[in-house]
């Protein structure tokens, strides 16, 4: 089964207000309504789509059980899953569903394994009272959480780690294996048995800054020092991104704090999108100037008076 991400079809945070999530599902509807697409299956399924994301993101109940598994365990807009897996264990095997929403029944699969008549409530899950099967046993578990710190490079590349992690009095090291494309914020869930662990642990990733660069989404920014005179004329430069080295003309007569924008040269996350990298620019002085430049500093400065 396919795993819907309710707030990347609304195009809203997780941490969405839910006038936030009105607004972009008003915006949303109005754009792909059936009565402005009447020939156009694409978009009434789009409609669909955007229905049934704001039939779970606008109920409080809804969302509360929809983030809890996918929190749990940290899927991805798309990803395909096996609902007997988790618990759905009774999930497709002739199950007759009812709603109490005008309209649900053409909802996808995904909302009817949720949300699906009989009384079925995913808290009872959670709380190992219904669910039965490999879901159950996991929750169970003893969880621990703890942090990885890797670079952008790192990031973008994928790496594996060393990762040291105090349980009690005791100290284990987990190997980890970071994903190429991975986000800050999100979670690699590891199996604690092969570090000796009676349990699973979540490692919080977190992304650090370096040579200048940021990351804002998937967009990168690198500050780059130019002198006054390269500002005035312009020059060629060499940029090293994480995709690799990128020749750049800065034009002439740039200002201070000037962006340039590279397209596709930013961050690829774990889907292949890709986001764009923006050179800022930041004139400098040289730290130090010979006999004959100080005398044209001096001289430019004269003809300013």
């Amino acid at each position: 089964m396919e795993y819907k991400d309710y707030y990347k079809i609304l195009g809203v945070d997780k941490n969405a207000t839910k006038d936030e999530i009105k607004k972009a599902y008003r915006k949303l509807a109005k754009k792909y309504h059936p009565d402005l697409h009447p020939n156009d299956r694409e978009a009434q399924e789009k409609f669909k789509e955007i229905n049934e994301a704001y039939e779970v993101l606008s109920d409080d109940n809804k969302r509360k059980q929809y983030d809890a598994f996918g929190n749990a365990y940290n899927f991805t807009h798309g990803q395909n899953f096996d609902p007997s897996q988790f618990g759905f264990d009774n999930f497709g095997k002739g199950f007759t569903y009812t709603y109490t929403t005008d309209g649900a029944e053409n909802f996808s699969d995904f909302f009817k394994m949720f949300f699906g008549g009989r009384g079925f409530n995913l808290e009872d899950l959670f709380n190992g009272r219904r669910g039965r099967g490999p879901f159950q046993a996991r929750r169970e578990r003893p969880v621990y959480e703890s942090e990885i710190y890797i670079s952008l490079e790192e990031g973008y590349k994928g790496v594996s780690k060393k990762v040291p992690l105090r349980i009690g009095n005791e100290s284990r090291t987990l190997s980890v294996k970071v994903p190429r494309g991975i986000l800050p914020g999100k979670k690699i869930k590891i199996n604690g048995e092969k570090a000796g662990i009676n349990g699973d642990v979540y490692l919080k990733v977190n992304i650090l800054e370096e040579d200048g660069m940021e990351l804002k989404g998937l967009d990168i920014y690198k500050r780059v020092d130019i002198y006054p005179w390269d500002a005035y004329f312009g020059k060629k430069i060499v940029v090293d991104a994480l995709s690799g080295r990128i020749r750049l003309s800065i034009p002439a007569n740039i200002q201070g704090g000037k962006k340039i924008r590279i397209p596709k040269k930013g961050y690829r996350d774990m889907e292949g999108n890709t986001g764009d990298l923006y050179i800022i620019v930041n004139i400098v002085n040289p730290a130090s100037l010979t006999d004959e430049q100080e005398k044209l500093y001096r001289r430019l400065k004269e003809l300013s008076i």
